[in-house]
């Protein structure tokens, strides 16, 4: 045997590869880079190791880690960029109840388990139940009961469209074109219909929007606003040009469908509903809102109705504060704040990620309709509508997650100091 094969540091390679094949799994299921760390630095310290230290981006890790005098550094590539919500649970259970002494082989045979886990939810469930959260959205979009109902069978075959071309392999980006497509497609087709028919007085034009809202990259927006205030611009900036990238191929194609069928998504009117009637259908629809998307993120059914809850009672004040008067960004902050607490007593509580709970309850408040908005107008010319939409949207994202980094920072100690 060669002298440098007696030599080499077996042990250590075991150790670092598990180390880095749990930062990925994370990683791939939609955890922030803060997290990745943490995890990766907790597994390492059960093996033995004295440190280890990782620059994470939306897709890759490059990680090193040491023991004693010597060192070993890996690059790992996620091959995917999604949302697994039951498996950043699973992971973080791991993580957290390994105990010093554990070996590279244990740690690597309860992560095979994990890989093993289905999905909770089957393609037809998934796609229904997207469909429910975009149908709640075209009701606080001011929909009426119809177009509520189109937006569900919409949305649910944009989402089917989806995610059978994703696990086929196909590239996301022309995939969230497509099921933009599908999903805009079927909802015009069928009020379209209705319309012509004389079941309905108009088409709702920007009722189409909500069909699409699936296609937010909600996970991806907050976790690159958490990882901007954490300084951490590597994972920060590559998770939101991901996330731009994303929304502008969905706006794309809504842009297309609209200029096609000749249809302008301006806003549509408030509904006449009395004070009380209107509350109680906002508490419903923001908590179906927030539990699609749960569903949607494969989350465990506890921490669906966790998020439910939480996400009803924040964006239900968010629409009282703009109904008082406040502004936008404003009524946003505070709703985050909200949420943040809430998701940050719960989720010690319930051994979940915080993300789990913040997320599902923050995307419904997303202005995923102003950003395909300001798409639109671009594209169409229209300089001053694009850049209020625009605007509008960005400000109101950044408000979401101040008021989710405020609340971090009150509830979680090591989160308010400075990165190292």
């Amino acid at each position: 045997m060669p002298l440098e094969d007696e030599l080499e540091p077996v042990g250590l390679i075991r150790q670092s590869g598990v180390v880095l094949r749990v930062g990925r799994m994370l990683l791939a299921s939609g955890g922030g880079s803060y997290r990745v760390r943490i995890a990766m630095a907790q597994v390492g310290r059960a093996l033995g190791l004295d440190s280890v230290e990782a620059q994470v981006t939306v897709n890759e890790i490059v990680a090193t880690s040491r023991r004693g005098p010597i060192f070993r550094t890996e690059v790992t590539r996620s091959p995917t960029i999604g949302v697994n919500a039951n498996r950043m649970v699973q992971l973080e259970r791991l993580c957290s109840s390994l105990e010093p002494g554990v070996t590279a082989e244990e740690v690597a045979e309860r992560l095979d388990e994990i890989e093993q886990t289905p999905l909770r939810y089957g393609t037809f469930a998934n796609a229904f139940f997207t469909g429910v959260a975009c149908a709640a959205f075209a009701f606080l979009n001011n929909g009426g009961l119809v177009e509520v109902l189109v937006v569900l069978v919409g949305a649910s075959l944009g989402q089917l469209t989806r995610r059978l071309l994703i696990h086929r392999g196909y590239n996301q980006l022309g995939v969230t074109m497509v099921a933009a497509a599908v999903a805009s497609v079927v909802y015009l087709g069928i009020v379209n219909l209705l319309f012509v028919a004389g079941a309905v007085d108009s088409i709702h034009e920007s009722g189409y929007i909500s069909a699409v809202l699936f296609l937010v990259p909600g996970f991806p927006l907050i976790t690159a606003a958490l990882d901007l205030s954490r300084l951490d611009f590597t994972a920060g900036l590559s998770r939101l040009a991901y996330a731009l990238m994303i929304m502008m191929s969905a706006a794309l194609s809504v842009w297309g469908v609209s200029a096609v069928m000749g249809l302008t998504p301006n806003p549509a009117g408030p509904l006449d509903l009395g004070d009380g009637q209107l509350l109680v259908l906002r508490l419903l629809a923001s908590a179906l809102g927030v539990l699609g998307f749960a569903v949607l993120f494969n989350s465990p059914w506890r921490v669906v109705f966790a998020a439910a809850g939480i996400g009803m009672v924040a964006n239900v004040i968010r629409l009282e504060l703009l109904d008082a008067g406040m502004i936008a960004q404003g009524a946003a902050a505070a709703a985050g704040l909200v949420v943040g607490v809430a998701a940050n007593i719960v989720a010690p509580r319930m051994r979940v990620p915080r993300l789990t709970l913040c997320v599902p309850a923050v995307v419904i408040m997303v202005p995923g309709a102003s950003a395909y908005r300001a798409v639109y107008f671009l594209n169409a010319g229209e300089t001053v509508d694009a850049l209020a939409f625009g605007v509008q949207a960005s400000f109101v994202v950044v408000a979401l997650a101040i008021g989710l980094t405020v609340a971090r920072t009150v509830t979680d100690t090591s989160w308010g100091r400075a990165p190292h």
